[in-house]
């Protein structure tokens, strides 16, 4: 067996309207010399949606390297990551190289993460895809949902790192009733419900995140960074929706994620709470 190390460990939870109200996330402090075996095997054990390991950058305006696994597989970046992963480094004692930023470097480069008070926000990453999803995909999508094609008002590939295939329905009140089943379609699935509230309201726009992790069942992701940032994007742009506004996540699995997305400089900035729930250390 390979040697165990105590590390430095954190829980946070993210983008919750109070604490507890969002996504959790497992943050490992100081993984120098972990194998990417040792990462994954824990990353499984916390059974939760994503964990990530803080490493030392080579790259000059870096704070330090975060890498990201969903479960069984690496992802180039993911929103809820980003901010536990800062929230916990901060907590730890870390200090960023610049005041009121951390640099976070990930497997999209390096992602600037601001500090608010008890709000943090990162700049959306660009989109590695974009554009109308695919005929046959679309179908297959909509079969999951469980809904028909004529329910669906537009559909594009909102991949910012995880290939979120963006859905946008009618309305909020379609989106929380949905109840997907991907059992006839094995894979890998990354599905992002959107659907607006009615004019004025607050929050403005209701989501859910569908995802697989190889050929495991359907999960849903209680409040999720990187799908937030990639239909901000979506949205302002196709004039659906203008910034700032908030958007609802968890709802229907009993949480209450809040995202706050602005524009600034032509950038999206995606932000939301991130508390240390569990603080201590794990052996690995």
């Amino acid at each position: 067996m390979d040697a165990v190390v105590r590390r430095a460990f954190r829980q946070v939870d993210v983008f919750g309207l109070g604490s507890n109200d969002g996504n959790p996330v497992a943050v490992v402090l100081d993984a120098d010399g972990l194998t990417d075996d040792a990462m994954r095997r824990f990353s499984v054990w916390t059974n939760l949606s994503e964990c990530t390991f803080v490493l030392p950058s080579a790259v000059p305006d870096a704070d330090y390297r975060v890498r990201i696994f969903s479960l069984n597989t690496e992802l180039p970046f993911a929103g809820h990551p980003t901010l536990g992963t800062a929230r916990a480094w901060l907590d730890a004692g870390g200090i960023p190289a610049t005041p009121g930023v951390v640099m976070q470097e990930c497997g999209a480069g390096v992602v600037p993460v601001r500090l608010d008070g008890d709000v943090l926000a990162f700049a959306a990453p660009p989109r590695l895809r974009s554009g109308a999803v695919d005929a046959d995909l679309l179908a297959a999508v909509t079969e999951i949902l469980g809904i028909d094609e004529g329910q669906i008002v537009d559909a594009e590939w909102l991949d910012n790192g995880p290939g979120w295939v963006g859905v946008l329905l009618a309305d909020a009140a379609t989106v929380l009733k949905l109840r997907p089943d991907a059992s006839g379609h094995p894979g890998r699935w990354d599905i992002g419900v959107l659907g607006l509230h009615g004019a004025d309201s607050l929050p403005a726009v209701e989501v859910r995140a569908f995802f697989t992790d190889g050929d495991g069942p359907l999960r849903e992701d209680p409040v999720t960074g990187s799908l937030n940032a990639a239909a901000a994007e979506w949205l302002i742009a196709t004039g659906r929706i203008g910034a700032p506004y908030l958007a609802a996540q968890g709802g229907a699995i009993g949480r209450r994620g809040r995202v706050h997305i602005n524009s600034e400089d032509g950038r999206i900035w995606v932000g939301g709470r991130a508390d240390v729930i569990i603080s201590g250390t794990a052996d690995l």
